[in-house]
């Protein structure tokens, strides 16, 4: 029997941070198409159900061609249960766009454990919420013959939390006869050991929606036989967000710094969101263009941003008895109390200033 484990899909996402109205429009598209793609691989493997670990949605604002689209997936299906567990952003009236009649083959979650039989499976979830913190994960309790895969959304009490509410302590699910802990709230897929018997795991997002979310992305396909649980990580084709660094140190000019791009960019597709990140040392006399660099690159992908992250190679001992302006002011630089990335910033500037330059450039 199978089955498939996805979360964080944030479908309707707002995408306003870096891309233009009319690219927010088509990656809220591109969510929806990998949600379906998701779902005709699960008709396509005759998966018994999918089981979506919280935040199917990212806002309350849901428009109503996505709730269709949903709804219209859903019953078209009816050989494949949803089992749909909210996360902390998921809207509360999405079942409103049913009309009152929700499908057979939706399963719905609440504050207090439920469960779902299939054959010797059982699924288990709950949402967490200030409420029931306390006292859920003390209140599972499964049996010890069937093959038990519970469903959860919240961080791991090894990793840092911003709200209490979305840990769930580790040490609380080991030794209750979980074969498969399904996890959402982390975008990477990731996995690791629960205990003797069982593992735990993060199936990430189905999409990258920014460059916090780089990789591979999709879900996780399981298969249950012989009370054993088999799992694995399916990536879903689609626009990637890639992170690449770019060590430009001793270049002293701004073709030189983009032949170096060029070279560090030449295998991504030009779907891809990019953001590259200069790094490495420079001299105080290189000359770097950013919005330069910006406009002859910003064609080549769907979005490409620059980030600055170089320092300066600088000898302050050479600046000492310099009795210029620029002098001085390396020498007031060097006594400032700011930031080590500030200060190479401030320098640059500044020098560029002094020269006659345009310091923004």
């Amino acid at each position: 029997m199978k089955f498939i484990h996805c979360a964080d899909l944030h479908l309707e996402a707002a995408f306003s941070a870096h891309l233009t109205r009319e690219q927010g429009r088509e990656r809220r598209q591109e969510l929806l198409a990998a949600f379906k793609q998701m779902v005709d691989i699960a008709a396509e493997e005759k998966v018994r159900a999918i089981l979506i670990c919280g935040d199917l949605f990212d806002s309350n604002y849901v428009t109503k061609t996505a709730l269709h689209l949903i709804d219209d997936l859903i019953l078209n299906h009816p050989d494949i249960d949803f089992l749909y567990l909210k996360g902390n952003h998921d809207p509360q009236d999405f079942l409103q766009s049913f009309d009152g009649s929700i499908p057979e083959n939706l399963k719905l979650f609440s504050d207090t454990w439920s469960s779902y039989t299939y054959d010797d499976v059982v699924i288990s979830g709950a949402e967490l919420s200030s409420d029931n913190k306390d006292r859920i994960f003390g209140d599972l309790v499964l049996t010890q013959t069937a093959v038990n895969i519970v469903m959860l959304h919240g961080q791991l009490s090894s990793a840092k939390a911003k709200d209490k509410t979305e840990v769930i302590p580790l040490r609380e699910m080991k030794n209750r006869y979980i074969d498969y802990l399904a996890l959402g709230h982390l975008h990477d897929y990731q996995s690791g050991r629960l205990d003797t018997r069982g593992t735990w795991c993060y199936s990430g997002c189905l999409q990258g929606r920014g460059f916090d979310e780089c990789g591979e992305k999709g879900f996780v396909l399981l298969e249950v036989e012989d009370k054993q649980v088999t799992s694995t990580f399916v990536e879903l084709p689609g626009r990637r967000c890639v992170e690449v660094e770019v060590d430009v140190s001793d270049t002293m000019t701004s073709p030189e710094i983009l032949h170096r791009i060029e070279d560090a960019i030449r295998q991504i597709s030009d779907s891809a969101l990019v953001s590259i990140v200069l790094t490495g040392e420079q001299s105080v006399d290189a000359e770097k263009n950013l919005q330069y660099l910006q406009e002859q690159i910003s064609g080549c992908f769907y979005y490409c941003r620059i980030k600055d992250k170089t320092h300066l190679k600088i000898s302050y001992d050479q600046y000492r008895l310099d009795k210029s302006l620029k002098g001085e002011f390396v020498r007031l630089m060097e006594q400032a109390k700011v930031k080590d990335e500030d200060r190479d910033m401030i320098i640059r500037m500044g020098l560029k200033a002094l020269a006659g330059e345009e310091p923004f450039a």
